[in-house]
């Protein structure tokens, strides 16, 4: 089995940082093609199998409209930052419902010196953030079991911002309500250039969403989605 990526996938981000303007990147669209598209296509294609293990609700999609991987482009809409390009590539696996209800996802974010892989739901919406508050405050048993498991604590970090006083109608004393404060009910695993790089990274990325997948799970019970 060979890697997908290579020094040059993070030669080419790096040189699209440096050089973020649409003229260099439309000279440098067959690096992007090559060394970072089409190889993150096809891991996401043999990620299919395994995910459908873990839950056979979620998708990594090789669609080039609507799938898993970003666009590079950037929406500078409404951005103060008007750079065209991400200078980094990411993909997301979604639940087969995501498209008419919020639902948490895996992720994968590639970055030179700041890759990671994660899941979880960032930023949900007021409706989605309620149900999950009041889906621990009642529930506080399975996420223990799915956020502090040995597997967990020692291979994942939860991430996120947080309110800094308990929300409105949650008792302050509450077992999780460290948990309940949190805005984004995340976590994530950092990987190197070198593991990217090596065949040992899809095997860790399974792996790594096989640890997610309690939390993921639970999150998807608080917002009535299959799991």
């Amino acid at each position: 089995m060979s890697a997908y990526f290579t020094a040059a996938t993070f030669s080419f981000l790096r040189d699209l940082a440096r050089n973020n303007n649409r003229d260099w990147f439309l000279a440098n669209k067959s690096r992007y093609e090559e060394q970072l598209r089409t190889p993150f296509l096809a891991l996401l294609g043999d990620l299919q199998a395994p995910l459908a293990k873990i839950s056979p609700h979620y998708r990594a999609d090789t669609r080039s409209q609507g799938g898993s991987l970003f666009r590079q482009h950037r929406d500078t809409r409404f951005s103060n930052d008007k750079t065209p390009y991400k200078t980094w590539a990411g993909a997301r696996l979604f639940h087969e419902r995501s498209k008419g209800i919020e639902a948490p996802v895996f992720y994968l974010h590639l970055q030179p010196g700041a890759s990671f892989a994660g899941g979880g739901i960032w930023h949900p919406q007021p409706d989605a953030l309620k149900k999950i508050r009041e889906f621990l405050a009642d529930n506080p048993a399975a996420w223990k079991k799915a956020t502090q498991s040995k597997a967990f604590r020692e291979h994942l970090a939860p991430g996120g911002d947080a309110l800094t006083r308990p929300p409105r109608g949650f008792d302050p004393d509450h077992e999780l309500i460290a948990d309940i404060r949190r805005k984004d009910f995340v976590a994530s695993a950092a990987f190197d250039d070198r593991l990217a790089t090596s065949t040992e990274f899809k095997p860790w990325l399974v792996d790594t969403y096989k640890r997610l997948a309690p939390m993921v799970d639970y999150l998807c019970a608080a917002l009535e989605l299959d799991f």
